[in-house]
């Protein structure tokens, strides 16, 4: 029997760590011939040996090397990429014995101008980086991704907030293939697993959603990761006797299921400044402020012109047409699996910004937020 079990592989941040500890080590051993280096993945507890494709000196006390991005059987575009780090050693002196910075192709956030590297990316590097540091020794790591501003165009950070550039995100080592049809088959022995703990789950498309729900109390047991599985996996929870599900998502992939698209990818369905239009169409808001959403391009950039035009005329499009919207993704939710599957589960939905504050909750979502808070 062929084995369809999808490959994993390791995120971002691993890659830039390795590149980091290839370089520092050049640095410390006088060595140009580092083949790889072992990684603590600190999440899950395990050591990945990661391959180094180049390591060198540049001049005294800086050193560069380079590795290349294999997140496994995944549909993602950073596969293959270049990870460069330069590490910069000094002995002596007042400061943090470890400054990391975001140098060419790492994102930064629009609004204050951070860089994009989140706190896994920033434990994964200081943990690893201190334990070949000698007393005394300080470093400057510029972790540089020579196409991430290239590739950054073809994601969803700038919706996030994060331009310029790739962000290192994840709260993981491991990267496992969302995409990958494989996947679907361990998504749904999870939530098997968890729907023997929970009578209500919570489903969450990605790191964004699973990050804040943690913020907001949700026990991350409860949490099932779907990626862009939402229709497999609310039909999987109907047929393990699931009494609620709580869908907490970006409004931008969420909205989706108000169409009755139940698979978010945007390679095999978007439409969402249609669906926004038609809701905004239904709600009765003017002509041409209706097809100024439809020109908007992003869901953020639309939601950013219902927030001023509620600002500069005192009216609530935002709370009524995201109502509407949510309403409608808990009624087309509720009806996929009783479709799929003749059981009438109740479904809430709860949908945030860019800037993970929660835009609107429908009356069942916020009913299971509380219930679960």
């Amino acid at each position: 029997m062929t084995n369809t079990q999808p490959l994993s592989g390791y995120t971002l941040p691993v890659f830039a760590c390795a590149a980091a500890l290839a370089a520092l080590r050049c640095l410390r051993e006088g060595t140009e011939s580092v083949d790889s280096v072992s990684v603590d993945l600190l999440e899950p507890p395990i050591t990945a040996e990661i391959a180094i494709e180049q390591a060198s000196v540049l001049k005294t006390g800086t050193a560069l090397a380079v590795t290349r991005s294999a997140p496994g059987d995944n549909l993602d575009l950073t596969r293959n990429t270049p990870v460069w780090a330069m590490v910069e050693l000094c002995r002596g002196g007042e400061g943090e014995q470890i400054v990391i910075v975001g140098g060419e192709g790492i994102g930064h956030h629009k609004a204050g101008g951070g860089a994009a590297i989140y706190d896994y990316a920033m434990r994964l590097l200081r943990s690893n980086l201190s334990r070949e540091l000698a007393g005394g020794d300080k470093i400057t790591v510029t972790l540089i991704l020579p196409s991430g501003r290239q590739l950054a165009a073809r994601t969803s950070n700038e919706a996030f907030g994060v331009v310029e550039g790739l962000s290192l995100l994840g709260t993981t080592g491991i990267s496992q293939p969302l995409s990958a049809p494989g996947q679907l088959e361990i998504y749904r022995q999870q939530l098997q697993e968890k729907a023997k703990l929970f009578d209500t789950l919570v489903f969450c498309i990605g790191e964004n959603g699973l990050d804040l729900a943690r913020q907001l109390g949700i026990d991350p047991q409860r949490l099932v990761k779907t990626a862009n599985w939402l229709g497999p996996l609310l039909a999987e929870a109907g047929c393990q006797g699931v009494r609620s599900i709580l869908l907490f998502g970006y409004h931008g992939k969420l909205m989706k299921l108000a169409a009755g698209i139940f698979h978010t990818h945007h390679h095999l369905a978007d439409g969402r400044r249609e669906i926004l239009t038609a809701f905004c169409a239904q709600a009765g808001m003017p002509a041409d402020a209706c097809s100024a959403i439809f020109a908007a391009a992003t869901a953020e950039d639309a939601l950013g012109q219902l927030r001023a035009l509620d600002a500069a005329t005192g009216s609530n499009w935002v709370d009524r047409i995201y109502g509407d919207i949510a309403r409608e993704i808990d009624l087309r939710s509720s009806d996929c699996i009783f479709t799929h599957t003749n059981q009438r589960i109740p479904v809430g939905s709860v949908m945030f910004g860019r800037d993970r504050k929660i835009i609107v909750k429908s009356d069942t979502g916020d009913t299971f937020l509380t219930q679960i808070c």
